[in-house]
C-alpha cells in the first residue's frame, strides 16, 4: 500500500451516533493514498493559505505554461479558440477583477454565476474570486422560479450569464434592479487594486444543494475548504504538470468546477475545455491533444460504452467517475474498453471530495475507496456516513436550524462530525454507498429533491396526489419517476413535461409516470416511499 509502513494497522475510530449506539470504523487510513516517502500532515494541505495565492505564484513562475485549450466558438466576438498560456490567463483574470471592481462590486458581495463551459466563463469566475467576491454557481437550465429562490436567499449584487434568455430570467427572478453582466465582462477597464487578498476563512462559494434535509440551501465553502480538497485530490491522483484533462463537465457543478478547474490550476496541468459532452468529440480530443485524464459521471460512461468510443480513451492514465453510483456492470464494460479500471470516488457539495479508490493499488468496483488525505470518515451505528476534515464546510447560508441538524459534536474533543444523510458500509476497508437516508435523487450526476418536484406536479389539474422517487437507470443512474393518483383522466408524461417546462429544469422533470389508486401512507399520514410499487 503506497505510503504505508509494514505492519502498520488500519486507522480505527470509535464514534457514537445520535441514537447512542457505537460502531468501529476500519476504513483504510488516508495515508494509504500518499506516494512512498510522502510525510504529509493535514496542516500541509492548507499551508499555502488560499488557492488564489498558490495559482498566482505558479503563473508568475511559469508564464509560458499551457493552461487551457478550447475549440472555436461560432459567432463569438472574441478571439478564436486555441491555447491559453499562464501569462495570458493571469492577465485576463486581473483585467476581469478590475472590471468587476470598476462596476462597483466590493469584496464579500455575492455574484450569481450561471454560464456554459468556456474560457470566458472561467476567466470571469477566477477574476471574481481574485476581486474578493463570493461566487454563487447556478445551473444554466434553472427556471425563473428556481432562480428566484437563489436570488431571494443570497441577495446578490450582480449576476454573470452568457445568454440573453438567462439575463432576462435573472432580471425577472430578482424582482429588483440588479446588474447582469455577460460572461465576456464587456465592461470598462479599471484598476483592480490589491488582488488575492481573501483569507482562508473568507467565503469563496455559495453552492446550492438539497443537502441532507429540506429545500435547496446554500452551502458556504470557504477558501480553506477549496484549498484542502483540491490539494488532497491532486496528491492522491498523482496529478501534475504533465497531465492534460479532457474537461466536458458543467462548470456550475462542484465536480466540474472544484475538481476539474481548480485541480487543473493547482497541479499546474492543462485542460481541453469542451462546451459539452459528445462521445465522438471526447474521443477525438483525447487523441489529438494527447490527454491523460478524463472525469465523468456514469451517464457519460454509459454513452461512451454504447457508442463504441470508450476504446478511444485507452491512452489515458486515469479515468474517474463520480457524482452518482457507477453500476458494477457498467464499470466492467468501460474498464475493459479503456484497458484500466475506472476510479470511483465519493464527494458532495458540502464537503467536496471525501473518499477515493487508490490511484496506485486495488480499485474495487462498487466501492468509493477510502478517505482522501486529511479527511476522516465514519460509518455510525445507524449506517450513516459521517465526515470531518478541512474540506468540510461550516454550514448553510443563514440556516442555523439546518446546521444544528447536520453537525453533531464528537466524543473525542475534535471538530464536529457532518452527518451526510448517505448510508454506507465498510467492506474490508473500502466504503460502499448503500443509499440515502432521505429521498434525494441523483440523475445524470445532478441532485433532484423529490419534494420540490412534488410541489410543482401537485398543481396539475388532473393530479390528486403525487409522490416522486428515483428509478434505477444504466444511462442516468436514476430517472425521476412520478407516482400519481389521478383526478379524472391520468396525465401522460408529455402532459407533465409541458406542465413543468417553465418551472423545473429538464433534469428535474419526470421521465416515468406510474398511475396508482392510492399512495401508501403510515399511521401519521406520511407517504411510505419504500412501499411504492408493491
Amino acid at each position: 500500500m503506497p505510503g504505508a509502513t509494514a505492519g502498520r494497522p488500519r486507522s480505527s475510530t470509535i464514534e457514537q451516533d445520535r441514537t447512542g449506539s457505537r460502531k468501529e470504523s476500519t476504513l483504510r487510513p488516508w495515508t494509504d493514498h500518499l506516494p512512498p516517502g510522502n510525510r504529509l500532515t493535514p496542516g500541509d494541505l492548507v499551508s499555502s493559505g488560499t488557492l488564489l495565492r498558490s495559482w498566482s505564484q505558479r503563473w508568475q513562475a511559469e508564464p509560458d505554461a499551457r493552461l487551457w485549450w478550447e475549440p472555436d466558438r461560432p459567432g463569438s466576438a472574441g478571439p478564436g479558440g486555441g491555447w491559453w498560456t499562464a501569462e495570458r490567463f493571469d492577465a485576463a483574470t486581473r483585467r476581469a477583477a478590475g472590471r468587476l471592481r470598476g462596476a462597483g462590486l466590493r469584496p464579500g458581495e455575492r455574484v450569481v454565476w450561471s454560464t456554459g463551459s468556456s474560457i470566458d466563463a472561467v476567466v470571469a469566475h477566477v477574476g471574481a474570486l481574485r476581486a474578493g467576491l463570493v461566487v454563487v454557481p447556478s445551473n444554466t437550465s434553472y427556471s425563473e422560479r428556481e432562480l428566484a429562490h437563489i436570488v431571494a436567499d443570497v441577495r446578490p449584487s450582480a449576476a454573470i450569464v452568457d445568454r440573453p434568455d438567462q439575463a432576462e430570467r435573472v432580471r425577472r427572478a430578482s424582482g429588483v434592479p440588479m446588474m447582469v453582466i455577460g460572461s465576456d465582462l464587456d465592461l470598462p477597464d479599471a484598476d483592480p487594486g490589491p488582488l488575492d487578498t481573501a483569507g482562508p476563512d473568507d467565503p469563496a462559494l455559495i453552492c446550492f444543494t438539497s443537502g441532507t434535509t429540506g429545500a435547496p440551501k446554500g452551502a458556504v465553502l470557504r477558501h480553506r475548504n477549496l484549498l484542502a480538497a483540491t490539494e488532497a485530490v491532486t496528491i492522491a491522483w498523482r496529478w501534475g504538470p504533465e497531465d492534460r484533462l479532457i474537461h466536458c463537465l458543467p462548470l456550475y457543478h462542484a465536480h466540474g468546477l472544484c475538481v476539474g478547474v481548480y485541480g487543473t490550476l493547482s497541479a499546474g496541468a492543462s485542460a481541453v475545455l469542451l462546451p459539452g459532452f459528445d462521445p465522438k468529440v471526447v474521443e477525438a480530443a483525447a487523441q489529438d491533444h494527447h490527454a491523460s485524464l478524463f472525469f465523468g459521471v456514469p451517464t457519460m460512461y454509459h454513452r461512451l460504452a454504447s457508442s463504441g468510443r470508450a476504446a478511444g480513451l485507452r491512452r489515458l492514465r486515469l479515468c474517474v467517475s463520480g457524482s452518482a453510483p457507477l453500476s458494477k456492470e457498467l464499470h466492467a464494460a468501460v474498464s475493459s474498453a479503456i484497458g484500466s479500471r475506472v476510479l470511483e470516488r465519493y464527494g458532495m457539495t458540502e464537503t467536496l471530495m471525501n473518499t477515493s479508490n487508490p490511484c496506485d493499488g486495488d480499485r474495487r468496483p462498487g466501492t468509493v475507496g477510502f478517505p482522501l488525505p486529511g479527511v476522516e470518515v465514519v460509518v455510525d451505528g445507524a449506517d450513516e456516513i459521517l465526515v470531518r476534515g478541512p474540506n468540510v464546510f461550516d454550514g448553510y447560508w443563514e440556516r442555523p436550524a439546518a446546521n444544528r441538524e447536520v453537525f453533531r459534536p464528537s466524543t473525542d474533543g475534535g471538530s464536529p462530525w457532518f452527518h451526510t444523510g448517505d448510508l454506507g458500509e465498510d467492506v474490508d476497508g473500502y466504503l460502499v454507498i448503500k443509499g440515502r437516508s432521505n429521498e434525494l435523487i441523483i440523475s445524470g450526476g445532478l441532485n433532484v429533491y423529490p419534494r420540490e418536484v412534488e410541489d410543482v406536479l401537485a398543481g396539475h389539474p388532473r393530479v390528486a396526489e403525487v409522490a416522486v422517487t428515483g428509478t434505477l437507470s444504466e444511462e442516468w443512474g436514476e430517472v425521476v419517476t412520478a407516482w400519481i393518483v389521478p383526478d379524472g383522466h391520468p396525465p401522460s408524461i408529455e402532459d407533465l413535461d409541458e406542465f413543468t417546462a417553465s418551472t423545473l429544469a429538464p433534469f428535474k422533470r419526470p421521465r416515468l409516470v406510474r398511475v396508482v389508486d392510492e399512495l401508501p401512507r403510515n399511521a401519521m399520514g406520511k407517504v411510505v416511499y419504500s412501499r411504492l410499487g408493491e
